[in-house]
């Protein structure tokens, strides 16, 4: 065997020492430590950027809000007009009384009819019978009572049902509870909710200015809408003379306002 190969066992028996092995173990543990720090460092650093970013995230989408009420109004013409028509007979006894005012109630109706009412806008509401009795408590006869309520969609022939009423019925009718609407007021509350709208948008800017802020996108709306109508009650006693009446009774709709109330809820953008 040469020098080299007796040198080269010796080193190669070197390395397989006790010592080697430890000094290699050793080298092994730190190298671990390293890199166990490495990433504990890593991760660490990945925590913190990740809670910056979802703090901005956070802060980006989070807004300070305002609440505010806005009201807005629309007028409009009625279009459709209710009344009640009372009659009443008197008689000996309950049925005749019947009999009678069912006549009257019968030409009440036709009149009504002939005058521009359709029967289906003819409703009975009321229906009496009852005893007459002197200050004895003795019975004189009894008396029935019928009620109508009336709708009428054409306002110009309302003054001439009324007389139509009256002229039919004859003595003793009653009209009462005059009442004007408007049929359809889905483009009323339109023009009342889009004012709304408008004043609780003017508001919210006179808050935002306020405090330096400006106003942003809607977070939330809540929509109440209201109605006001006109009612007039109209109490006529036909005349005991029996005169009838030649000319129509003047009847005035007026205007009638709805209104419409909304919550919004503004974010504000500083």
């Amino acid at each position: 065997m040469s020098k080299d190969e007796q040198n080269h066992d010796h080193e190669h028996d070197h390395d397989h020492s006790p010592e080697a092995r430890r000094a290699a173990w050793r080298r092994g543990r730190r190298f671990l430590l390293v890199v166990l720090l490495v990433i504990g460092v890593l991760v660490f650093v990945g925590d913190i950027l990740s809670a910056i970013v979802l703090g901005r995230s956070t802060s980006s989408t989070s807004h300070s809000t305002v609440s505010v009420t806005g009201t807005g109004t629309a007028t409009g013409t009625p279009n459709t007009v209710s009344f009640q028509v009372g009659v009443s007979s008197v008689a000996k006894n309950a049925s005749a009384a019947l009999a009678a005012n069912n006549a009257r109630v019968a030409k009440l109706e036709a009149a009504l009819i002939a005058s521009g009412v359709t029967k289906k806008n003819l409703q009975t509401t009321g229906l009496n019978i009852y005893q007459n009795t002197n200050n004895n408590g003795v019975v004189t006869g009894y008396t029935a009572e019928d009620e109508l309520n009336v709708t009428l969609h054409q306002i110009s022939k309302a003054g001439t049902a009324l007389d139509a009423a009256t002229n039919a019925a004859g003595n003793g009718v009653q009209l009462s509870g005059l009442t004007y609407s408007i049929s359809n007021q889905d483009s009323l509350y339109q023009k009342a909710r889009t004012a709304a709208m408008k004043n609780a948008l003017a508001e919210a800017k006179d808050i935002a200015k306020a405090a330096g802020e400006t106003v942003g996108s809607i977070a939330s709306v809540t929509d109440n809408e209201s109605s006001s109508g006109s009612t007039s009650p109209l109490p006529l006693q036909y005349n005991a003379s029996g005169v009838k009446v030649t000319s129509p009774v003047p009847v005035e709709p007026g205007t009638q306002t709805v209104t419409d109330q909304v919550s919004v809820v503004y974010r504000l953008v500083s």
